[in-house]
Parts: structure tokens; sequence; C-alpha cells
């Protein structure tokens, strides 16, 4: 047998001390016994304050693991997984869907059905209360004004053209991976890895995230790209010349993306874990996501007049979105066959 390349044994060097240091730091930071662990996938700018609410309100200490900004979804749900046999997180604040049904159809959830669950649209939550979605974000075409003018940009070219000033994050993490989810079951396999092919052999752009996408058009690197609504919010803050248009689909959904909340089963903190995701469900909590920077939008009841101008309009956009619920087989012929292309 013919020895390993210097190639592949540095991956492996490489994959095992990556192991190796995510290890130590968690060792590092291990948290007090009585603590509330929390694996948290959302931007920490917003969600720590949140949590740090909870806290000092309900007096249990909690311990926050948080992830990076181009693998944070698919990273937390992959430890969850790996994790299984002798959990160490309590509650799972995922920013996005898909993982979370990964997560229930592998009987990793614990279901609860409380105060919050039942404010919540059935669209947006397990039947049996799995996990339950709250404060949304839409996938949106975001160009810039002062390369293109004002008029939103058709992103749908026909095959072999230029797509050198197009940026979209890579696939494989994130909203971007829930986007691709949405296309391989309305489009299928073939369509959409021809899709993919065409954008990747004409030039388009892969960045390392969203918020690297909003950077691209932004500075006027890429004329336009896929990102979400709060990173577009982010970059006209900054006061970038910037405009967005909802994804819409050939059937005329849209792409909406709700945060989702689970209790990981054999949590031994069962009674701060459903105060948790009460919390995190709450009108109160929806709100102050609507009300930041990120302008989430919420699902359950809210007062309209808190509602800032910029959320009140994604409202009817996100009451469109596609039946994300049903997208866990798609993610995961999709996720397959994106691991095989980028993780040789």
């Amino acid at each position: 047998m013919s020895p390993p390349s210097p190639h592949r044994s540095r991956h492996a060097l490489l994959g095992l001390l990556g192991v190796a240091a995510l290890g130590l730091a968690w060792l590092g930071l291990q948290p007090r016994r009585d603590a509330l662990v929390v694996y948290c996938a959302h931007d920490s700018i917003y969600a720590e304050k949140i949590l740090r609410d909870f806290e000092a309100r309900i007096g249990t200490p909690v311990s926050i693991r948080f992830d990076t900004e181009a693998t944070k979804s698919l990273g937390l749900t992959e430890l969850l997984i790996r994790e299984k046999d002798a959990p160490r997180c309590d509650v799972f604040w995922n920013n996005e869907l898909p993982g979370m049904l990964d997560l229930q159809q592998r009987g990793l959830l614990q279901p609860y059905q409380g105060t919050g669950y039942a404010r919540i649209p059935a669209a947006f939550k397990a039947a049996d209360g799995s996990w339950t979605g709250f404060a949304a974000r839409l996938r949106v075409i975001i160009f810039n004004t002062a390369k293109i003018g004002t008029t939103p940009p058709n992103l749908d070219l026909p095959p072999g053209s230029d797509h050198s000033r197009l940026a979209i994050a890579k696939p494989l993490y994130g909203t971007t991976l829930t986007h691709y989810s949405a296309l391989w079951q309305l489009w299928g396999r073939d369509k959409l890895i021809a899709w993919h092919d065409d954008w990747r052999k004409t030039g388009g752009r892969e960045a390392n995230g969203n918020a690297a996408v909003k950077d691209l058009v932004a500075e006027g690197v890429c004329f336009a790209g896929y990102t979400d609504t709060d990173d577009f919010f982010a970059a006209r803050d900054a006061g970038s010349p910037v405009a967005m248009q909802a994804v819409r689909l050939e059937n005329g959904k849209t792409i909406c993306i709700p945060n989702t909340v689970a209790i990981i089963r054999g949590t031994k903190r069962t009674a701060a874990a459903q105060q948790l995701v009460d919390f995190l469900l709450s009108a109160e909590t929806e709100l102050a996501l609507a009300q930041s920077k990120a302008r989430q939008i919420p699902l359950g009841p809210v007062p309209d007049a808190a509602l800032p101008a910029d959320v009140r309009a994604l409202v009817e956009a996100a009451q469109d979105g596609v039946d994300s619920t049903t997208l866990g087989p798609a993610r995961a012929e999709c996720l397959a066959w994106l691991k095989s292309a980028y993780l040789k």
C-alpha cells in the first residue's frame, strides 16, 4: 500500500489540530455546574444581550457557546450530533431551520409546548413542539445603486453569462445552505448543480459568509449579490449606496428564514431550559430583535405600532415564505453533494 500523500497528511493534521484547539477552548471555558448551557448560532452582538437579560431576570447563570460567521449554523448542528451520547448543551438557539430539522429527525430534541409556542403560527413550529421559530430574516438581492442604479437587477442570467460582478456566500453553511436547499427542492438535483457550476465557471464570487457578500457589494467590488436582510441593513446604516429586493422563486415564494429554538434531549436543567424557550418566543424578545439593527421580522403577534417602518415593510414578504418545514430531505441531499464538492 502506498503511503498517504503529503497533501492529504497535511489536511488530516490540520483537521486534528483544529479539533484539539476547539476542545481545549471548550475545556478552558467550562461552565458552572448550575449554568444553563446555550449553543447560539445567532449573531452574538444581538443574542448575548437577550440571553444576559434572561440571566439577570431569572437568576439562572447562562453559559453561551457561539461559532464563526461562516460555519455557525452547520458547525453547531454537527457538534450537537457528535455530542448526542453525552450532551453538553441544554438549549440550541439556531439562526435557521433546516439544521434543526436534522436534529429533530435524529431524535435529539426534547418537545416542549409552552406559552411561547402557543403564540407562534403553525407554519413556523414543529407539531410536536420539538422546535419553534421566531424573529425571521429574508433572503434578498443586495445591489450597489452607485454602480447600477436603483432598479433591482435580475440575477437569473442565461447559462454562460458573466457572473464576475456577482457574489454569494459559500453554500456549505448558514442561510446560503437554506437558499440552496430551497432551490434543490424546487428545481431538483441536476438543475441546481448545473446552475451552481455555471455560476462558478463564469466568475461568480464566493465569499466566506453573508457579511462578506455585503462588503463586496457595499464597496462596489461586486454590483450585486445574495445575502440576508440583516446584512443589508448593516450596509445601509453604514452609509453605503445599497438597496435590496426580496428573492422570489419561480413559484412566487420568498425564502423566509426564522431563528429557531429547541431543548436538547437529555438536559438535566429542564425547568430553566423551558423558561429560556418561553423567553425567546415572547413578544418582548421578538420586538427587541425587530427594533435592533438587524430588524428581524416577528412571527407571532406584536403591536404593529411598535415595529420599525423597515420591519413593517417586510412582513408581507415573510408571510409569502416557502414552507421551510419541508426542506429537511432537500437539505440533507444538497449538503451531501456540497460536502463531496468542497471537502475533498
